[in-house]
């Protein structure tokens, strides 16, 4: 084990962490990660169909939509959607263009730039948008320069996508204009959280700076959207905590400082969305990226399996939550430890120890089948960036499915590299989550975190080099200890936008 390093704050520094809400500790804990970044996932296999991914037949549909539909009557359903992300990457070709060589799209494409490809297949496909971008003088005729059209796009003068959120952003073009990927979720959401009372429980997670925004536009549409779909929206909006903030350092692992004198902290990514995700005090809980969203007109297969999974995830919490019963208080069946076991293999692939005392047993199980429960849609792997299921190995050698990022992998082991490449599913962020133990009481959540699945990142400051240091990812080292089940869903129910020329393909046009 590294020898720890001399405290290097200074009494200023305390009184800086202390406003921000972070214990001193956490900040010493950090410092030691970047001194001694933890080793990555050491992955076993990949997930598939039958080892680790399941498959619902079609005559399993009928008992899943009905203990779905309880549920839901019920008001058990919220649903939690991350929407804090600006729009930069969405748009990224663009700016990259305007920050390019002179010369036309079409020019610069022929010379092999990628961005000016993008630029001119955005121009010549523009009415394909949901919105209208600003002429000169504020005309409606669009911009005739590809680089004002892109500054139209992108700048405080015209529509300003360059900083605004997703969510805020047109992406689907209706009768009455267009439709954000906000609108969308609640849409969505009307169909499979609303209780017998109408009532549709939505939370989003958004940027304090465009919270009003967002307001706003709830307020401009909530009338129309409430009859259209015969529902009541309470919604609700968080900002992440200053106190999930990581600690920047500079490449000699020594805090930076901004000039000053100050520290600098960072955002630290979406793990640090579960302290959001726990204060809700949810029952049960969908979650889904605000970029996954397709017209209304397209929602029959989404909202399908949406029931489906929830219906699934109320089984398998009423049966682990009967199983925990069953084990309770002294001379427990051996037939029930055998049930107990057999329900975490083949449910959640969750390893029971073999040599144990009968009681020693019981504890061990009871232990592993009160743990929140999250199932989880995947996809057939199609080549789309980001992570998917494989079977991992834990430190204390236990094997359990897990969520794995492309960041977690040290793709410069061979071995490794292979079981990565060989991934037939990918997680397109579609869960639902069952939040509250036996005793109906909240789990805490961050007992069962992977503490060793931070990122660090070498990013940059006023031209300075510096390290970043990115917490657990929600779904993936977040959720590392959970009951975790694996679904194969259609690909139909993922239509992320990541680039604007997204919104071209099929899935997001009339």
């Amino acid at each position: 084990m590294s020898p720890m390093i001399e405290d290097p704050l200074t009494e200023g520094d305390r009184e800086q962490i202390g406003t921000l809400g972070i214990p001193a500790g956490e900040i010493r804990r950090q410092l030691e990660l970047f001194r001694s970044p933890p080793p990555g996932a050491r992955l076993v296999r990949c997930c598939r169909i039958g080892d680790g991914v399941r498959a619902i037949r079609e005559d399993e549909f009928p008992l899943l939509l009905d203990t779905w539909g309880e549920a839901a009557q019920a008001g058990r359903f919220t649903k939690f959607v991350p929407a804090s992300g600006a729009a930069s990457r969405m748009f990224k070709s663009l700016s990259a263009f305007l920050d390019g060589p002179a010369g036309s799209p079409e020019e610069l494409a022929a010379a092999g730039s990628g961005d000016a490809r993008d630029v001119a297949i955005f121009r010549d496909h523009l009415p394909r948008f949901a919105f209208t971008v600003p002429g000169p003088a504020g005309t409606s005729t669009a911009p005739s320069s590809a680089r004002a059209l892109v500054l139209a796009v992108l700048g405080q003068e015209g529509l300003g996508f360059a900083e605004m959120p997703k969510g805020l952003i047109p992406f689907h073009r209706t009768p009455d204009g267009g439709r954000t990927p906000f609108e969308e979720h609640l849409a969505e959401g009307a169909r499979t959280v609303r209780d017998r009372e109408g009532r549709c429980r939505i939370h989003f997670t958004v940027s304090p700076e465009f919270e009003r925004r967002f307001q706003a536009l709830l307020e401009s549409r909530r009338s129309l959207l409430e009859r259209s779909l015969d529902v009541r929206f309470d919604v609700t909006f968080s900002v992440q905590h200053p106190s999930t903030d990581t600690l920047a350092v500079d490449l000699e692992n020594r805090p930076f400082r901004l000039d000053d004198g100050s520290l600098l902290f960072r955002p630290g990514g979406h793990g640090a969305l579960l302290r959001n995700l726990a204060d809700l005090g949810a029952d049960l809980l969908y979650v889904k990226n605000i970029d996954n969203v397709v017209p209304e007109s397209r929602l029959e297969v989404v909202v399908l399996w949406k029931k489906l999974l929830g219906g699934l995830l109320v089984g398998l919490e009423r049966r682990a939550i009967t199983l925990s019963r069953a084990l309770e208080g002294p001379g427990c069946p051996g037939s029930v430890l055998e049930e107990a076991a057999s329900f975490l293999r083949s449910s959640f692939g969750v390893p029971v120890p073999a040599a144990e005392s009968h009681e020693g047993l019981c504890r061990t199980l009871r232990r592993r089948l009160e743990k929140p429960i999250r199932v989880c849609g995947v996809v057939r792997n199609q080549g789309e960036p980001g992570g998917g299921p494989f079977w991992v190995e834990g430190s204390d050698g236990d094997v359990t499915a897990q969520i794995v990022e492309s960041s977690q992998v040290e793709v410069s082991d061979p071995s490794q590299k292979k079981i990565w490449s060989s991934s037939t599913h990918f997680n397109p962020v579609d869960l639902v989550l069952s939040l509250r133990d036996h005793a109906g009481q909240p789990y805490d959540l961050g007992r069962f975190v992977d503490p060793s699945t931070v990122f660090i990142s070498k990013k940059s400051r006023d031209g300075r080099d510096l390290k970043a240091l990115e917490l657990p990812g929600l779904w993936n080292g977040a959720m590392a200890g959970w009951n975790t089940a694996f679904v194969e869903v259609p690909g139909e129910t993922f239509a992320p936008v990541k680039t604007v020329l997204d919104l071209l393909r099929p899935e997001h046009q009339p």
